[in-house]
């Protein structure tokens, strides 16, 4: 179990930083008022409502309810334990900070389980580079990737090696060190024979691509064939439970800072043209895994930077995987730029034959706008001498400049098509207003769907009227700040409980909280709780504007409002039993309870 930090500790190595500038590497923020506000990186969600309120030392998302303090924002996002996340601020903040920690703790993201298998893949990985740069066996693959433009450097930074051509190397080496066969085959690295006579490698004499989680692990391997009788060219490692392509972008790890540094991230279609890119000194790349852009590659992305330049093969396929990849990153609401490279060339093939410097400029700098690649999509394929295919590129493009939110964009496209074709303007125009009114009524159809099943989900989440909702709202602020009010509350509340469980359930810790001795600090509490949704109640409370000066009359007029719902809740459970007792014509157990619904109802209007 690890060791516990103290709270005067704890206090320290938060007031050390200021949650801004730490949620600012994660999160592009913009001050509003009081509060900073960007998009979640915990949900999908194309308006800002992730708030971070820097004279509380808090955040909070209006949208997913996630809330906390600096170290519940890093155990979320880093997917890591207090410990680790208490080191990163330590290490932020400039505070000397030790703390002992057992091997089944050292590194929460994973289980133990879990951990075993990114072990097994950080020795491997250990052992393949070295058998790549100092021996004899890895020579041939050394020479064959400077002759592909590989750099030593490149190597060493992205820690490519290479695997012997012997059967059982891996199996061996690891076994050596304490790893079962069964362990080493769940983590993809061994197959089983045939004849069930044992294990073999999976990879044999390949150059070695080691594949990295977020954090910089080694979890997988992508593996080149050298000899061209081997087959598939690359072999990658079988999705294991802990590694996903679907969730993996690569060089991730990598880029981020330089992607956060430059304000916008270059994406690739494979790894080898993100370490191609990286030579040419284009040092903000990351590849999907052979898989198409996903969800989850664009909650990474975005937690990073809301602007993507595509960078992808000038192939066919590629041009479709461009529209693909970019259509789902403008859904999300990110700025998307495609760069086009010669017909029949993928970036690697550009920097080698026309140089680093003319990528960066002509092809990452030239990036077309996302408008004026759907132009050049819609064209491909197309002959248009042809009258048919002629129209119906026009219509494509006319149905795509409706989608435009600029006018002045809009307008520039439209004369562009006039000119190119030799058509009215006017009539252009006109068509693209109908166009364009479709498009919005569309919209507003769409946000009142949204709009309604978000006001739906919000009174099935309240089931009760929002005044009462906020009183007890009000009455938890209060307990917070102060421990003696917290008590007085609770007598004035006559051992009542909050209609809402969750609560309730803030109420019990808290008072947990102040018998151990702890002072009145929101900010502590927070680490205190060990739910995350409770988290998420008390930063939503904290983020709530009330005075500072607590009011007596404001504390009565709450907890009447409470005791009046309790009260109201009792009435209509009175009467269900009421209209039960005389459905059994239990005509004496009807009458009492009647006399029951009316002195409650005598005691709410004396209230």
């Amino acid at each position: 179990m690890a060791a516990r930090i103290s709270d005067e500790k704890i206090s320290k190595l938060r007031q050390s930083v200021d949650i801004v500038d730490i949620i600012s590497e994660y999160v592009q923020l913009k001050k509003q008022g009081r509060n900073y506000f960007g998009l979640c990186p915990f949900h999908s969600e194309n308006t800002p409502s992730f708030s971070v309120a820097p004279e509380k030392q808090i955040f909070h998302c209006f949208g997913c309810g996630t809330g906390g303090n600096v170290f519940n924002f890093l155990m979320d996002v880093e997917g890591i334990s207090f410990q680790e996340a208490a080191s990163i601020v330590a290490d932020k903040g400039g505070i000397p900070f030790e703390i002992e920690q057992s091997n089944e703790i050292k590194d929460d993201r994973y289980p133990a389980e879990h951990q075993r298998m990114v072990d097994a893949h950080e020795l491997l990985g250990k052992l393949y580079h070295h058998l790549l740069l100092n021996t004899k066996e890895g020579s041939d693959a050394l020479k064959y990737l400077h002759s592909r433009g590989f750099s030593t450097e490149g190597i060493r930074k992205f820690k490519i090696g290479y695997s012997l051509p012997e059967w059982d190397m891996a199996v061996k080496y690891l076994s050596k060190r304490g790893f079962t066969e069964e362990e080493l085959e769940s983590a993809g690295l061994i197959i089983k024979r045939e004849n069930d006579s044992g294990f073999f490698d999976r990879f044999r004499n390949r150059i070695m691509f080691p594949l990295f989680d977020e954090k910089g692990r080694i979890i997988a391997f992508s593996a080149r064939a050298i000899e061209q009788s081997d087959s598939p060219k690359y072999l990658n490692t079988p999705e294991t439970i802990i590694f996903n392509k679907s969730s993996l972008l690569y060089n991730y790890h990598g880029a981020r800072s330089e992607i956060r540094r430059q304000g916008y991230a270059v994406l690739f279609e494979g790894f080898a043209d993100v370490i191609s890119a990286d030579e040419a000194d284009v040092k903000n790349g990351v590849a999907v895994m052979g898989t198409s852009l996903t969800n989850q590659h664009v909650q990474q992305l975005r937690r990073l930077t809301d602007t993507i330049i595509i960078c992808f093969d000038s192939d066919q396929a590629g041009i479709e995987a461009s529209n693909r990849a970019g259509s789902l990153l403008v859904d999300q609401g990110l700025e998307v730029k495609a760069s086009m490279l010669p017909q029949g060339m993928d970036p690697d093939d550009y920097i080698r034959k026309h140089g680093a410097e003319k990528f960066r400029a002509d092809v990452i700098g030239n990036a077309l706008t996302w408008t004026a690649f759907k132009l050049h999509y819609y064209r491909f394929g197309k002959n248009l001498q042809n009258e048919g295919e002629k129209l119906k590129y026009i219509e494509e493009v006319m149905n795509e400049l409706s989608k435009l939110n600029n006018p002045i964009e809009r307008d520039l496209y439209i004369r562009q098509i006039a000119d190119e074709f030799s058509l009215s303007l006017e009539v252009l125009e006109n068509q693209q207003k109908q166009l364009v009114q479709a498009e919005e009524q569309k919209q507003r159809k769409h946000r009142k769907q949204t709009d309604d099943f978000y006001q739906v989900h919000r009174q099935k989440k309240q089931g009760v009227p929002m005044a009462h909702l906020t009183a007890e709202r009000l009455l938890l602020a209060r307990m917070l700040r102060d421990e003696e009010t917290a008590y007085r509350i609770m007598a004035m509340l006559e051992n009542h409980s909050f209609f809402f469980d969750e609560h309730q359930a803030i109420i019990t810790y808290l008072f947990g909280y102040y018998a151990e001795g702890n002072q009145p600090d929101p900010l502590l509490f927070l680490d205190y709780l060990p739910d995350k949704k409770l988290r998420a109640i008390v930063t939503e409370i904290e983020m709530m504007v009330i005075d500072s000066e607590e009011s007596e009359q404001e504390l009565k007029d709450c907890v009447n409002y409470v005791l009046k719902h309790a009260k109201m809740l009792m009435i209509k459970e009175k009467q269900s039993e009421q209209r039960e007792a005389e459905r059994s014509n239990n005509v004496e157990k009807a009458l009492k309870i009647a006399q029951e619904i009316i002195y409650l109802r005598n005691s709410l209007s004396s209230m």
